[in-house]
């Protein structure tokens, strides 16, 4: 039974990354030049499960040469605001589209002249009406065997991260040389860096 579980996970999974295959058109264009043109960082946020595929993304984001930091989204409407200045870019992730405490910070971003761009599984939500440019991350049904934990939603999300990540990279002429500078430690580290 638990292998049987486990294969329909990832073929739910796969299938959601697969799904996205078709949505790398001209709105993706968009999310990377909107990215590319922020003279600042792209500065993450998400709530829950999406925050912490948002930290990845950032994390993917500042080792392949596009300046990022996460931000709470919580904690940003009680203070951390600050961590957004001019320049920045403010990047969304919500399954639905809906969260509070994101929807919250939008306008204050906006106030602060950050451009949005928004990363939800549902085209129709406040958060993506609010994007200056949305990308779609929706699925057909999550993995859980409940119908609720997020598990295709969260794949999904963090997979649409990788490709943003990768064209802002070449975009931006990233070479290896470069990559040996942001990770000069581990085994990585001392592959790329010879003294």
């Amino acid at each position: 039974m638990s292998r049987e579980t486990a294969r329909k996970v990832l073929e739910i999974e796969s299938r959601a990354i697969l799904d996205l295959l078709p949505r790398i058109d001209a709105g993706f264009d968009r999310a990377v030049d909107l990215l590319i043109g922020c003279a600042g960082r792209v500065v993450v946020t998400g709530m829950g499960k999406s925050g912490l595929i948002g930290q990845k993304v950032s994390a993917t984001l500042a080792s392949t040469g596009t300046p990022s930091l996460f931000l709470h989204p919580a904690e940003a409407i009680h203070g951390d605001l600050g961590r957004i200045v001019k320049g920045d870019a403010l990047l969304a992730i919500s399954h639905s589209g809906d969260t509070e405490e994101i929807l919250a910070l939008v306008p204050q971003a906006k106030r602060l002249g950050a451009p949005l761009l928004a990363m939800t599984g549902q085209p129709r939500s406040a958060l993506a009406a609010a994007a200056d440019v949305h990308l779609d991350v929706s699925i057909r049904g999550e993995a859980c065997p409940l119908g609720l934990g997020p598990t295709a939603s969260t794949t999904a999300a963090l997979a649409m991260g990788d490709p943003l990540a990768m064209a802002l990279l070449e975009r931006r002429g990233f070479t290896v040389d470069d990559f040996a500078v942001l990770h000069p430690g581990g085994r990585l580290g001392k592959k790329l860096l010879r003294v």
